[in-house]
């Protein structure tokens, strides 16, 4: 990659290590908030699945006008609006008033994610996309390896809301960075599109079977992920026995596995395929879903080498998984299409949430009962992802030989 696009890039990993830190760090804080607050598994999923489900609207809206935008000028208001948000999660003081500054959090951070997908698109080309979105992934990584670790420590040693004050001090010095060294990313202005074309537009994304099965690859692959991530950390402390002093290790030794894996699938998927990289790593993955999700009380490194594993191969299949989403449109509608493939992944992340709080139960002692439920579940999808790919990128190979004739 070129050094420009080294700086561009990295950037917007550190962009999205705040706005992904933000949300993860929900999740682990469950073991803590479910007894202070006295949550139900119900309860806590509906917090957590508030700022998917506000998002999910907000991407829904951005499908209308995101490309009536210089895509820097949207990506920077979305992330200011979002560090409000985050910073208003600090006052919270019960279920209601989390929810409601989860929803506020949600409605700004659904804007970000398909900007710095659609940047990625049109700044890089396809060649070195892989390792773009293994740079890019490397800021979910940073997120697991010191983001959240830090993060429960903090919460652990202080109190609850500190890892809040930290992501929107760390965003609030970034901001500027991002102000001086994003270019300005409005080649597609240079044909502006009315609103009459650009609802016809979307209609028009239904009507590709190339972009509908970008869009149904992309629901299952988060749908796969989440069903499993919000109770963790409480079935690791409440059910495996794991200390709470010591849930800050497996998000190290899982972040840290993820950061390295995140570099080799880019490399690999650039070198070996999209596809065969995307399944192998699916595939991979589903041994160590199965094993999380029915683990009972074992010594803290078998679940620490457990995680690591689990957080290489869920990696592995991402970094491949997002690159064949953003070949499957065209410039000139890359920002709708992220927009709503934005809107699919927040959708598919809050209802997989909300299902999980369905499905299992707390009891007086807070532990979760019918995880494994969750599991099989997980593994489902990922498996009918994985038929799915392969459409995809046969669907992809196709456009791109007529776009060469």
């Amino acid at each position: 990659m070129k050094r420009s696009e080294i700086i561009l890039v990295s950037l917007l990993a550190l962009l999205n290590f705040t706005h992904i830190l933000d949300f993860m760090i929900m999740m682990p804080l469950g073991n803590i908030l479910m007894p202070k607050w006295a949550l139900t598994t119900s309860q806590f999923s509906v917090i957590v699945s508030s700022y998917s489900l506000a998002a999910f609207v907000s991407s829904f809206a951005a499908i209308f006008f995101a490309d009536k935008f210089d895509r820097k000028k949207l990506l920077l208001w979305a992330y200011a609006g979002f560090l409000l948000g985050t910073f208003g999660c600090v006052f919270a003081t019960g279920y209601y008033t989390m929810s409601l500054a989860r929803v506020l959090t949600g409605i700004f951070g659904g804007l970000i994610g398909a900007q710095v997908l659609s940047i990625i698109g049109d700044v890089i080309p396809y060649e070195r996309r892989g390792q773009a979105m293994g740079l890019l992934m490397g800021g979910f990584a940073l997120a697991s390896v010191v983001g959240v670790p830090f993060s429960l420590f903090l919460a652990n040693s202080f109190d609850w809301y500190f890892p809040f004050i930290v992501v929107a001090g760390v965003g609030t010095v970034l901001l500027p960075l991002l102000i001086r060294f994003i270019p300005n990313v409005d080649a597609h202005l240079a044909n502006p599109v009315i609103l009459k074309d650009r609802v016809s537009n979307f209609f028009l994304i239904f009507r590709n079977k190339t972009q509908v099965t970008a869009l149904i690859f992309s629901l299952l692959m988060i749908s796969g992920h989440f069903i499993i991530i919000p109770l963790i950390n409480p079935y690791m402390v409440f059910n495996a026995g794991v200390l709470q002093a010591n849930t800050p290790l497996i998000y190290l030794c899982g972040g840290l596995s993820a950061m390295i894996a995140a570099q080799f699938a880019g490399k690999l998927a650039d070198r070996f395929g999209k596809r065969q990289v995307f399944v192998f790593s699916a595939l991979l993955s589903t041994l160590f879903i199965f094993a999380i999700t029915n683990m009972p009380a074992l010594p803290l490194f078998i679940i620490l080498l457990t995680f690591s594993l689990w957080f290489s191969t869920a990696t592995g299949r991402t970094v491949p998984g997002q690159a064949m989403t953003t070949q499957a449109v065209t410039t000139q509608s890359r920002g709708s299409f992220m927009s709503l493939n934005s809107c699919v992944q927040s959708l598919g992340s809050g209802l997989a949430t909300l299902l999980s709080g369905l499905i299992t139960y707390s009891d007086e002692k807070y532990a979760i009962h019918n995880y494994h439920i969750l599991g099989y579940i997980s593994i489902g999808i990922i498996l009918l992802s994985v038929a799915v790919a392969y459409r995809l990128d046969r669907l992809i190979v196709g456009d791109m030989k007529l776009m060469n004739a």
